[in-house]
């Protein structure tokens, strides 16, 4: 099924491209991927009505779509492919966060990247936690800068379920980066906590060395 499923939505995307959207896109994201020119609403409405009438695969057709669609040229390819993962995020196993990670690690930009991180594999380990020291040891140690945000970023939806003492240890160990997306990563990933604990954030910065940019960013909503 997956063949045809992704030959078929392939059609439907391209034949809704626009180039003017597509060199606005693309410059936009620094020109990191050719883009079709499709904009998220109607991506989004494209792909509901393709499902509609095509049914969505499920299980490891539903994997084995998605990494068709990621290997096509066209970042709204990956975008869908992403979506395809959601549909099989409930009943993965927990070598999942393997597949997962690959999507981390290619064709990787903070547009794909960050929503794997939150919603995919921050998801994958609220099921599965004791893949957590493993794979988050893992992340930091790897010299993969997007690796190491989504170590930062995925428990950007757990609010009182966060691991404090996990989320501030990262930080810590990734205070001193250079990387414009790891400092912009702590601070995004402070200040989502700050929903939940607004002086735990605020003491926690008080007390550690964070680069400007990670202090403001943690901080905007809470001074």
């Amino acid at each position: 099924m997956s063949t045809a499923y992704v030959q078929q939505l392939e059609q439907v995307l391209r034949a809704h491209s626009d180039q003017e959207n597509a060199r606005k896109m693309e410059a936009y994201m620094k020109d990191q991927f050719p883009f079709l020119g499709i904009r998220n609403p109607q991506r989004t409405a494209l792909t509901k009505q393709f499902a509609k009438e095509h049914g969505l695969p499920k299980g490891d057709e539903a994997v084995q779509a998605a990494e068709a669609l990621w290997q096509l040229p066209g970042r709204e390819f990956a975008y869908t492919a992403i979506l395809m993962l959601m549909q099989v995020r409930k009943t993965a196993e927990a070598a999942h966060i393997d597949t997962l990670e690959t999507y981390i690690v290619t064709k990787s930009w903070w547009d794909t990247v960050d929503t794997v991180a939150d919603h995919l594999i921050g998801y994958h380990l609220q099921r599965y936690p004791e893949l957590i020291p493993a794979y988050v040891e893992k992340w930091l140690a790897s010299g993969n800068m997007w690796l190491q945000r989504t170590a930062i970023l995925f428990q950007l939806k757990y609010k009182k379920k966060t691991d404090t003492a996990l989320l501030f240890a990262v930080i810590r160990r990734m205070a001193g980066s250079k990387e414009f997306f790891i400092r912009k990563a702590i601070g995004w990933a402070l200040r989502e906590y700050a929903k939940t604990d607004a002086e735990a954030v605020k003491t926690f910065v008080a007390q550690t060395e964070l680069s400007p940019l990670s202090v403001r960013e943690a901080l905007k909503h809470i001074q």
